[in-house]
């Protein structure tokens, strides 16, 4: 809330440089900010009494937007790829798999291993287990398991993290 949108009686003002000036009725508060040509901001409308300071209210919303978009521009968006093993995988075919991992491990994606049970496979949930072992020693030298395997519903599910770069 700026300048007459704050409804408070007296309010705690501070200066532009940092100072205080003291607890104001909020009329005397307006008038020092008029006269320096700056808007009165209330920065903290739960105290008692509320906190206002005197700043250029446009220039203070530039400087937040600004920061926000570098945070923005900073952050690394993890996804989540998957990789769909079966329980009769052959070799090649785990490896190219295990090739597909490691690129999205290396380009700091996480990677979320799935086999899906079909039939008679559900009654050997020992062999999915194996190959979801196998699978995370193939990665092991770019991914750190960040949810061993297990059983959900139909579906045995593991989860790869890529490991911290040195």
């Amino acid at each position: 809330m700026i300048n007459e949108s704050i409804k408070a009686k007296e309010v705690r003002v501070i200066n532009n440089d940092g100072s205080q000036l003291g607890i104001l009725p909020i009329k005397d508060a307006l008038a020092e900010a008029a006269k320096r040509d700056l808007d009165l901001v209330n920065i903290s409308p739960n105290a008692v009494p509320p906190v206002c300071k005197i700043m250029d209210y446009g220039k203070y919303r530039f400087e937040q937007a600004k920061r926000e978009k570098e945070a923005k521009k900073n952050q690394k968006v993890v996804d989540v790829k998957e990789i769909r093993l079966g329980l009769s995988i052959d070799t090649h075919d785990f490896e190219t798999k295990g090739n597909h991992a490691i690129k999205f491990l290396k380009s700091g994606d996480k990677v979320k291993v799935s086999i899906r049970f079909r039939g008679r496979e559900f009654g050997h949930p020992e062999i999915g287990k194996e190959i979801m072992e196998r699978f995370a020693e193939y990665c092991s030298e770019f991914a750190s398991v960040e949810k061993p395997a297990k059983m959900e519903g139909r579906n045995m599910l593991m989860f790869l993290a890529p490991k911290s770069s040195k």
